[in-house]
């Protein structure tokens, strides 16, 4: 898998290339700015793109923005934007065009390295990932209805769900049967007026869009 990195502190630059060594990916560039991220993303077309949120000048959120920007340059490319806390706004923008491919972790995630590879691995292959964090702060934001129509055990699959999960993932930790998921999955949509589709990305996508108060 080919990976260009956009991180402006260059210790941790130099660790998160060796990290995603380890995790099997091959960093083809590793830059320090927002505009050298588009930039590298234009010239190497990686499978995804690594980026840091607060980069310079203002370190507020120039490395999300120019994510987006690459992915409009080159919009096959998967994003996994990391960040050292958790800011819900930043989500909701990187999840803004529904396509798919992105991903949101905190830092102190990246140092397991299983964790690692497998939110690359999904978000190359057009899924979505958020941290557990994210995915319970947007919770507890939305504890109203229609969150409220939800069982216990619906809003348990959701948030497995909203994390990437697949159905097989989901029934493994809840210790239930693919068919109990997917009888879950059909109330929840219902409930949660939202369109049940075959299509798994864009069944997460909508549960992630309604979340953000965006459905």
């Amino acid at each position: 898998m080919r990976v260009v990195l956009a991180e402006d502190s260059m210790l941790l630059r130099e660790g998160l290339v060796r990290l995603l060594g380890e995790a099997g990916a091959n960093v083809v560039d590793a830059v320090g700015d927002g505009e050298e991220l588009v930039r590298a993303v234009v010239e190497h077309k990686p499978d995804v793109a690594i980026v840091d949120v607060r980069m310079p000048p203002s370190f507020t959120d120039e490395g999300l923005r120019a994510a987006i920007e690459a992915r409009k340059q080159v919009p096959a490319t998967a994003v996994l934007v990391l960040s050292q806390y958790v800011e819900e706004s930043y989500a909701s923008d990187l999840l803004a065009d529904g396509n798919g491919g992105v991903g949101y972790l905190l830092k102190d995630r990246v140092s397991n390295l299983d964790q690692l590879s497998d939110a690359l691995e999904r978000v190359a292959s057009g899924g979505t990932v958020l941290d557990p964090e994210v995915v319970a702060q947007l919770f507890a934001q939305r504890q109203r209805d229609p969150l409220e129509k939800l069982s216990p055990r619906e809003r348990d699959v959701l948030k497995l769900i909203a994390e990437g999960r697949t159905n097989s993932a989901i029934a493994r930790t809840l210790v239930v049967t693919e068919g109990a998921v997917e009888k879950h999955i059909s109330s929840i949509l219902t409930k949660l007026d939202l369109y049940p589709s075959e299509d798994e990305h864009r069944r997460v996508m909508a549960v992630l869009a309604w979340l953000q108060g965006a459905a």
